[in-house]
């Protein structure tokens, strides 16, 4: 026999073998390692938040919130930023007033909100807000759950404002588990499927993401059950619009949610309102994602390209002009050093989202909640001036148009500022 062909016969028999051992390798050993991965997968899919008809995407599980909070002096013994009364009258609410719950979603536990709440109510001769008195509850999602300076602040700010905003309101402030997406919303339907709640406050966001409209339906209507004839309570969600300038964010994008930008507002030496305009901190753009909401179409947002344009409206929110908090820190700088306590000037567009959601409480006896194409009806309207303040100066970014705040309508602070309580 041919040598050459010898060889040859005998590099088409060692590839055989090899092959077939190759086939039995990922037969027995590849094939349960990768159907056990995709059963675990699954069942970690399977077992994360959402309903039948809200499931949670899977690109969501990578999205973590941060608060748009800024506190850039040291404490103090006394306030120092914004009190109740100047805001109210800058913004021409009533001194009292408020209904129904006001929901907070925030994340990780505030151990001193109630404590921290009690020294702001009586600085302010504000009505206390206590557990005792049914006006305070705090809604752990979990029973052990860790602490986070920059969410506790975060908590007190909230808390102390939508409070001194809408004090007859109540507050329920829910804590999320972490700050993950995931967690989140568990705490966002939790706080959907009270039927006291009127408006919801959500002074977090991140970066959008491909599968956010799979969210939308979590931002609704209550889902707790109602008396047969009865219709589910309506709520009013808003959320920050951020604090980075130009860009939009989740889930201040959102259609169902009202998302709030920043501004800067002067108040003169005698607590009245001066000037208002743009801060260059306010988040606001265009979404990647959601498509142009029919409120807006009708409204016809300028240079939309058919997508949700934000923020919807705005409220101050610049730290060198912000508001006055009492905050007691979860954490010490070493074991044996006290707690960090006082008084701090704070700020961000995250300032916006809870008193916005007040604002919702005070008309919430006379109206059903706060929509977003009663906002641009109102705006749209020969009477505008009795709802909105229109912000027509400063901008937040170098993107030209879209940059600069203007008339009617702008992406740094939407509509513009509160003037009323009666949308």
């Amino acid at each position: 026999m041919n040598k050459n062909k010898i060889i040859h016969e005998s590099i088409y028999v060692i590839l055989a073998l090899v092959t077939f051992i190759s086939c039995l390798f990922f037969v027995f050993v590849q094939m349960p390692i990768y159907l056990a991965v995709a059963a675990g997968s699954t069942a970690s899919s399977s077992s994360g938040t959402g309903t039948a008809t809200n499931p949670i995407p899977d690109d969501f599980a990578q999205f973590t919130a941060k608060p748009p909070i800024h506190s850039l002096f040291a404490a103090s013994t006394s306030p120092q930023g914004l009190a109740p009364s100047e805001v109210k009258s800058a913004y021409h609410l009533p001194t009292s007033g408020g209904s129904g719950t006001i929901a907070i979603i925030s994340a990780f536990d505030h151990p001193y909100i109630e404590s921290d709440l009690a020294v702001f109510d009586k600085t302010f001769s504000i009505t206390p807000c206590t557990a005792a008195g049914k006006c305070l509850e705090i809604h752990k999602m979990t029973s052990k759950e860790k602490t986070n300076t920059g969410w506790d602040m975060e908590s007190a700010l909230d808390t102390q404002w939508a409070h001194a905003i809408a004090p007859s309101a109540k507050i329920l402030v829910v804590e999320a588990t972490s700050d993950s997406g995931t967690d989140l919303m568990k705490a966002v339907d939790y706080a959907r499927g009270r039927s006291d709640v009127v408006s919801v406050s959500m002074s977090w966001g991140g970066d959008e993401f491909a599968s956010e409209i799979k969210l939308d339906g979590h931002f609704g209507t209550s889902t707790a059950k109602v008396a047969k004839g009865q219709t589910a309570q309506s709520i009013a969600w808003f959320a920050s619009s951020g604090d980075d300038g130009t860009g939009a964010s989740w889930p201040a994008v959102s259609p169902n949610v009202i998302a709030v930008g920043g501004t800067s507002l002067a108040i003169d030496t005698a607590g009245k309102f001066f000037s208002e305009s743009a801060w260059s901190g306010s988040g606001g753009g265009v979404s990647a994602y959601e498509n142009e909401p029919a409120y807006q179409k009708d409204y016809s947002i300028y240079r939309a390209g058919g997508k949700r344009a934000i923020p919807d409206v705005s409220y101050a929110a610049d730290p060198m002009r912000g508001f006055s908090i009492y905050h007691v820190s979860s954490k010490t700088i070493a074991k044996t050093a006290p707690k960090v306590r006082g008084w701090y000037v704070v700020g961000g567009t995250s300032a916006g989202a809870p008193q916005w959601a007040a604002i919702a409480a005070l008309g919430a006896s006379i109206r059903d909640a706060i929509s977003l194409p009663a906002l641009y009806a109102d705006k749209a309207s020969a009477t505008y001036s009795d709802f909105f303040r229109d912000i027509t100066s400063g901008e937040n970014g170098t993107c030209a148009y879209y940059c600069v705040a203007r008339k009617h309508f702008d992406y740094v602070t939407g509509l513009g500022s509160p003037l009323t309580y009666k949308f």
